[in-house]
């Protein structure tokens, strides 16, 4: 079969063969690492069909039958399996294998990330450590014996309980560990290295005790602290919130620096990227301490929502992502303002998400047809994923959509299963019919609303009517939250159930014309087409008792004028929005609120809703707002600025409120020449990463003849810290001035730098692409080409971080004309590259058909 041919949901059969139980033993070694397989097979039914096993960039050394060692004649081995002919029901197969982890520079299988040994097996990532039924429906017990040099790796992990340890000659030693619960092969994790430890223990609900381990990088434990009180605090919260409790007698977490994703929910040993473990007063910023408690409660809740009850095929991956990264948000919503990380969630999904539902890599949260799963670990499966569950708890109500959870872990424990059987169940349990509702899973785009109403004074009626469109799919289950606004003490808020493709209700009583805030808390994941007056707008922001309405009519009167001065450059903004701001600037609300409120709607927020846009315009048109607003409410912005100083430091929400409102006034006022000043002010004061961050992103925006000073002076202070570092890197390819092409060669030849480390590659590849719009947009087209010069690079040491860098080249629908021409000329050189990577090669093909 070839690498490039799709596999369809369509056409999912159960394995034909299941194994029960799983014996692995490591001999680790740098670049010749065996790996001794022993599986306990049981053949599914009646059939005479041969068993294939899946292999890549494995060494084959032996198969053993039942004991007996098979000749070479009597299987058959391709570049992507092992297949025999087998006449029994029941049988062992042993099959032993060589690796090399020092050489796998895509991270997947088992590599080496610095000195220490690591396994990152999802999705199909155990079929390059031995043959194996790599799929994740076929689900057995492991037990993992890990051999190395004691001297160099004296900590040997895997799943489950440790069950044995010992030392061996010549300087080895063993540890063995066992999983008692039945796994598929992508749950699998191994780590090998010499690490520091920070131990901690919690008491369960039901009483049992569990060791809390965390192992980073020697000099690192300081910064583990805050997750470990993370780990403690989401271990609470989700016996609080639904009832579950971890399983195993130990808990641990890797932190590594080379791994392409977040984290990984292996049972029992999480593996994950170090941004996201380490953290420290000095270090950290604000984000990196909510991402971190954010990252650690989402891999930990996994632990139901994905390992006790796993995906059936990888089609069904948003079954434990959506529902996953939904109970992260509302672990966090729960930990911090709740307002706040709905806007911010929102923020992500509109940015990002709505931009992949418009682009040619579009497909619904459970997608029909994949050629590389790896793609398809998306902003689609996950935030929008997330959001339909979303829907269904405001659906069902929290009481209900919790007797719908007990029901699915009840019914499907230890099983791997779809999403419609977490549908049925959450229907099963409430007596809900959920059938239309199952349509999300199916369908892709981001539904449009189109919103009408109609105020009938003589009868003191209000008609609303909703249209929903998404090139022309059936009719959606969409909740709409709803607020009536009047000049009556209580707002009036409903929530609306819109099944049809267009539908209208009646709301009697209502004595006066309501301003409608539509879509309270963003009850679904939809754009809307309901053109509402500044006066409107302006009511919403100061009247809604939603605060997230209060927020998003602020940004949508922010785009209105944005857009019109963009099409009128030399237009003034009228006095009513000066007001607006000075009223948000002067309100008595919560600093973290207010800073959202006040930060405008982002050139990625902006850029997909607009046809044929030019990104420079666009780009000038946020610029000349923001100005002006600046120049206009200067005084105001200074004063909220000095208001929210902090003499000493904490890390509690008021304190970071404070610190988000002070850095958003102070991205104001660096647009007005006569307060430069406060830019290397404020980075000589810095008490915390947070405040020396913002000073530089702002150099950084408005380049100034201080901001080399700036940027050497945090590269020596920082040049021993890998995550600053990284901060560091994405602060100078972020830089906007036209010196950006060479400050990016230098970056890349710099000692620091290296492809094959995804962070470093993020921090200047992604950063520019994402972060420095002007120029990777710029007429000339050298931003396109500097990608694709990357990406081709990339495409022979990591295609997988190649191929989620790729996304803003091949989301070009919306820009003009000129800009889309640059942006295929480039593309298809990609396209013709010799060996590109199925990674890129499905993009790259989606996004030139």
């Amino acid at each position: 079969m070839s690498d490039f041919t799709p596999r369809y949901l369509a056409d999912y059969r159960a394995a034909y063969f299941s194994i029960t139980r799983v014996d692995l033993t490591f001999e680790l070694e740098h670049q010749k690492t065996r790996v001794t397989n022993q599986m306990h097979f049981t053949r599914n039914k009646a059939h005479n069909l041969p068993l294939v096993l899946d292999g890549e960039q494995v060494t084959l050394v032996s198969v053993k039958l039942d004991g007996e060692i098979l000749a070479s004649t009597e299987y058959q081995v391709d570049d992507h399996s092992l297949t025999l002919a087998v006449d029994r029901d029941d049988f062992q197969l042993e099959i032993v294998t060589e690796i090399n982890p020092a050489d796998n520079t895509a991270l997947e299988g088992l590599f080496k990330s610095g000195d220490a040994y690591c396994t990152q097996c999802e999705a199909e990532g155990f079929r390059r450590i031995s043959y194996y039924l790599d799929r994740p429906d076929v689900m057995a017990t492991f037990t993992t014996k890990v051999i190395a040099d004691k001297r160099q790796c004296p900590h040997l992990l895997s799943n489950g309980n440790k069950i044995a340890a010992g030392n061996l000659a010549n300087g080895k030693h063993f540890v063995q560990w066992h999983d008692p619960f039945p796994k598929p092969s992508y749950l699998f994790a191994l780590v090998a290295g010499d690490f520091e430890v920070l131990r901690d223990q919690y008491l369960t609900m039901s009483g049992r005790d569990v060791a809390l381990e965390i192992f980073v990088d020697k000099g690192n434990i300081n910064k583990a602290h805050h997750a470990m009180a993370s780990l403690k605090r989401a271990m609470a919260w989700d016996e609080q919130t639904f009832g579950l409790e971890y399983d195993l007698d130990i808990y641990m977490i890797v932190a590594v620096d080379f791994f392409n994703m977040g984290a990984m929910e292996n049972k029992g040993l999480n593996v994950f990227n170090s941004k996201y473990v380490l953290a420290d007063e000095t270090s950290a910023t604000d984000v990196d301490y909510f991402n971190v408690e954010a990252v650690i409660g989402h891999e930990y809740f996994h632990n139901w929502t994905g390992n006790r009850v796993t995906c059936r095929d990888w089609f069904q991956l948003s079954l434990k992502e959506g529902l996953t990264v939904f109970r992260d948000q509302q672990f966090s919503a729960d930990m911090h303002s709740a307002a706040v990380t709905r806007i911010q969630n929102v923020r992500v999904l509109r940015s990002q998400q709505f931009a992949e539902d418009a682009g040619p890599m579009a497909h619904p949260i459970r997608p029909e047809k994949v050629i590389e799963m790896n793609n398809f670990y998306t902003l689609t499966v996950y935030e929008k994923g997330a959001e339909v569950i979303r829907m269904l708890h405001t659906i069902l109500g929290k009481e209900k959509f919790r007797q719908g959870l007990d029901l699915y872990f009840s019914r499907f424990d230890g099983m791997a299963v779809t999403c419609d059987d977490f549908i049925n169940a959450m229907a099963d349990a409430t007596g809900t019919d959920l059938e239309q509702f199952k349509l999300w899973y199916s369908q892709s785009g981001t539904p449009l609303l189109t919103v009408s109403e109609y105020y009938d004074e003589q009868n003191a009626q209000y008609h609303l009517t909703i249209a929903q469109s998404n090139n022309e799919q059936p009719a959606l289950h969409i909740p709409v939250g709803i607020e009536l606004i009047t000049s009556e003490q209580q707002n009036d808020a409903h929530l609306l159930a819109l099944t049809k493709a267009k539908q209208s209700w009646t709301f009697e009583g209502v004595k006066e014309k309501p301003v409608l805030a539509l879509l309270t808390d963003f009850t679904a994941p939809v754009k809307t087409n309901f053109p509402q007056s500044d006066q409107a707008l302006a009511c919403i922001m100061t009247r809604a008792d939603d605060e997230f309405c209060r927020w998003d009519a602020g940004q949508k009167l922010l785009t209105t004028y944005i857009t019109r001065v963009m099409k009128q450059p030399q237009m003034s903004l009228p006095d009513s929005l000066y007001q607006v701001f000075e009223s948000i600037l002067s309100a008595d609300t919560a600093a973290a609120f207010k800073a959202e409120q006040l930060t405008l709607p982002s050139f990625n927020e902006l850029v997909d809703s607009i046809e044929a846009v030019n990104p420079i315009a666009l780009l000038d048109a946020i610029e000349t707002v923001k100005r002006s607003l600046a120049k206009q409410l200067a005084p105001l912005f200074l004063k909220q600025y000095q208001a929210s100083a902090q003499a000493g430091y904490s890390h509690d929400g008021i304190a970071i409120g404070k610190r988000a409102l002070k850095n958003v006034c102070l991205s104001y006022l660096v647009t007005l020449d006569n307060h430069e000043h406060l830019l290397s002010q404020q980075y000589q004061s810095a008490n915390n990463m947070t405040d020396t961050l913002a000073a530089l992103s702002c150099a950084a925006a408005y380049p100034s003849q201080e901001l080399n000073t700036l940027m050497a002076d945090f590269a020596i202070k920082w040049s021993d810290n890998t995550l600053v570092m990284d901060k560091w890197f994405a602060l100078q390819a972020s830089i906007n001035n036209d010196t950006i092409f060479d400050k990016l060669s230098d970056l890349m030849a710099h000692p620091l730098f290296s492809l094959k480390n995804p962070n470093r590659a993020r921090a200047v590849i992604a950063a520019f692409t994402q972060n420095n719009p002007r120029y990777f947009h710029c007429a000339s087209g050298r931003g396109y080409q500097f990608l694709i010069e990357q990406l081709v690079l990339l495409n022979d040491i990591n295609p997988q971080v190649a191929s989620r860098l790729i996304t803003p080249l091949i989301q070009f629908k919306s820009l003009d004309a000129k800009r889309q021409s640059m942006i295929k000329e480039q593309l298809v050189k990609l396209q013709q590259h010799d060996k590109l990577a199925k990674d890129l090669q499905e993009k790259v093909d989606a996004a030139l058909a």
